[in-house]
């Protein structure tokens, strides 16, 4: 249940005088409009997260941290940091406002309005969802009467945001995220719509998507410009399958062509070249996952074989030379940007939230281009390594760089003031369940396990299906068919390349144990066989009601390495089970972590723990900590070594962390003398 006592009271919502004109003008907008567009176009169609009823278990406790802790905390942050009080100001501007704080402060409301959008599909809540629509009623009234909504200069168009310009689009190539904040607005809008049937949010986007389109393009009248932090690009895509209205694509797709082309020309924003000559992901990381998600999308959307290939390379190029083992990408903090080929730094890795994010997004769309699960591999990598390390186990504490080394000067923060990391995992961790089935014809996809319930129609048939398994801690899955009208279909299951001997797609990291895991699939209790295409086990059957799928994923710990390119882990081993990425902690072991030397091939042992309450796996080893003694000399000393998942390090105190493990005497770094414990 939504808690409005976590909400701080708002301070300004007096000034709701504004309401009645506010709700007039939401009911009075174009009525006739349909925003009824089925969720289609792409080759292959994602089961929206309004389908997927998630269970207990891993994402079950990751769920409810998100619905009782972070959204809450979100939206009093939102309050209590002015950004509802921006959009009261937009609504009575002034030249006496100071406009201050930064230009896209606006997303941070969209984005937790996004993400308590789909919590709000699986816990129904009168009164979180009228929260929502008092928030709506604020924003809807410093929208401008063209649809143009950017509090960062309407409370003060005299005076705007320093980063603005004295006029619309002046800047929106460099500093002013108009375009930005356009993208998460329809992002949280959709979400909304789909989640309650109501408009109110998604009528406000539109109208600013429509002013948008208006004056932004190669017409007469009309200015050039393409988005300086890209998003809009990605959502316009999203709005086209919501409304059907094809200028939405069209204007994606425009702002795409012409990137490279107008007077911005830098790797940080990935305007060097035109996107179809790009072949390398560079620059800033979030912008770059989020134009690339855009890629895909329009390269779906519209089979355009030069926007196909344009992305096939870029995302080749990330997972052959530029993917960390978690899942994270953007190495340098510089520009908080990709690095250059093979440059995967752990200490120094940036590997911020959003672009883990990004992430996602990207492989999701490659996935639905291609129908390939090697998209999936890197997705659920990502998912849950790189992602969910930046946000705590109860859901309060957030980190915006996520390094795979530490020295011990890293701790989560309950906040940031720029905000986009945990107003990022405010709206995502919610739209999990949209990311388990996708669906084409006959075929209906399994691509991440978890406890739930599934209600979707097959070629037009309803098919209710449960989900029950422990993963990601056992390989166990046990499917039951609970209805089905479609009879025949095909059950096409996701054997997970950690399975089938393969880290991630690119060869930039490879199993180093020798070891073969294995897989099986039940249908009722007999064993069934099946060649795996694109990574799918497919069952094709006339399903019954009761009808019981049972797969095993062997689980093993499992050695990796990295290509000898990879300067930063020559001569060092990662340890991973299943989709877990593991790491040595300071509060697990009672001597430093990163002056450790642990054997090419050492005995992994797999123990139930717990972090801070919160059930994990845990793995352990013999191993040997380097150190001098008091004299001087260089002493080795057998350890037992301790691992817990990466996700959750950095829970009981800042200390020493770190993922890859030296194996080689030049890779340690011994203890100085005196710092045995």
């Amino acid at each position: 249940m939504f808690d409005t006592k976590n909400i701080l009271p708002m301070r300004r919502i007096t000034t709701i005088l504004l309401c009645a004109a506010a709700i007039i003008l939401l009911t009075s907008a174009d009525k006739n409009k349909k925003a009824n567009h089925q969720d289609g176009g792409y080759p292959i169609t994602p089961v929206q997260f309004t389908s997927v009823k998630v269970g207990d278990g891993f994402w079950g406790q990751r769920l409810k941290a998100s619905r009782e802790v972070t959204i809450p905390l979100a939206f009093s942050k939102c309050e209590e940091t002015g950004r509802y009080e921006n959009f009261v100001k937009a609504a009575h501007p002034s030249e006496e406002y100071k406009v201050g704080g930064l230009a896209f402060d606006d997303t941070d409301v969209y984005k937790t309005i996004e993400g308590a959008s789909y919590v709000l599909q699986t816990y129904p809540d009168k009164k979180l969802e009228a929260y929502i629509d008092s928030v709506l009623v604020i924003v809807a009234a410093g929208q401008e009467p063209d649809g143009y909504l950017y509090t960062s200069r309407t409370m003060n168009p005299k005076h705007p945001h320093n980063w603005s310009g004295d006029h619309r689009w002046e800047k929106v190539e460099v500093l002013s995220h108009e375009l930005y904040n356009l993208g998460h607005m329809v992002d949280g809008a959709v979400a909304h719509y789909q989640a309650t049937g109501k408009r109110n949010f998604l009528d406000i986007a539109i109208r600013y998507a429509d002013c948008v389109c208006r004056e932004i393009g190669p017409g007469p009248g009309q200015v050039e410009r393409v988005p300086g932090h890209q998003i809009a690009e990605m959502a316009l895509c999203r709005l086209y399958l919501v409304t059907g209205d094809k200028k939405y694509l069209e204007q994606a797709k425009y702002f795409l062509d012409r990137r490279g082309k107008t007077a911005t020309s830098d790797l940080y924003t990935q305007s060097h070249l035109p996107i179809l000559e790009q072949d390398e992901a560079v620059g800033h990381a979030v912008r770059a996952t989020y134009m690339y998600s855009g890629i895909a999308d329009v390269a779906a959307l519209t089979g355009d074989k030069e926007y196909i290939d344009a992305i096939d390379r870029i995302w080749d190029n990330i997972v052959s030379k530029k993917l960390y083992i978690t899942g994270g990408i953007g190495a340098t903090r510089h520009g908080e940007a990709f690095g250059k080929n093979y440059e995967l730094p752990n200490a120094s890795a940036y590997c911020e939230t959003c672009a883990a994010i990004g992430n996602v997004y990207v492989n999701h769309r490659m996935f639905l281009l291609h129908g390939e699960s090697k998209y999936y591999d890197v997705l659920e990598r990502t998912l849950y390594n790189g992602l969910l390390s930046g946000v705590s186990l109860q859901g309060d504490g957030f980190f915006y760089p996520n390094p795979l080394e530490s020295a011990g000067g890293y701790e989560r923060k309950p906040w940031f003031g720029c905000a986009c990391c945990p107003s990022n995992i405010c709206r995502f961790i919610p739209s999990v369940p949209g990311y388990v089935y996708a669906v084409n014809g006959n075929d209906l996809y399994v691509n991440l396990y978890m406890p739930n319930t599934l209600t979707q129609k097959v070629n037009g048939k309803d098919v209710v299906l449960r989900q029950e398994t422990g993963y990601p801690w056992n390989g166990d899955v046990q499917i039951t068919i609970d209805k089905n009208s479609a009879k025949t279909f095909s059950l096409k299951l996701r054997i997970p390349g950690w399975v089938r001997g393969e880290v991630a797609p690119g060869e930039l990291y490879k199993y180093a144990d020798g070891k073969s895991l294995g897989y099986k699939v039940l249908v009722n209790g007999e064993e069934v066989t099946s060649d795996l295409e694109k990574g799918y086990f497919t069952v094709t059957r006339n399903w019954k009601k009761g009808d019981k799928v049972s797969l095993h994923l062997d689980m093993e710990p499992r050695i990796v390495t990295a290509r000898e390119e990879v300067e930063a882990d020559r001569g060092r081993i990662a340890v991973e089970r299943g989709p877990i990425v593991y790491c040595a902690e300071a509060a697990d072991n009672k001597f430093p972590v990163r002056s450790v030397l642990i054997g090419k091939n050492p005995d992994l042992v797999v123990s139930h723990g717990d972090v801070i309450g919160y059930p994990v796996e845990k793995i352990s080893t013999v191993a040997q900590t380097l150190h001098y003694d008091q004299m001087g000399r260089l002493r080795v000393d057998d350890v037992k070594l301790t691992m817990i998942p990466y996700y959750a390090w950095c829970h009981r105190g800042a200390g020493e962390m770190t993922v890859w493990l030296p194996t080689e005497l030049g890779s340690a770094s011994p203890a100085k003398p005196f710092e045995k414990k």
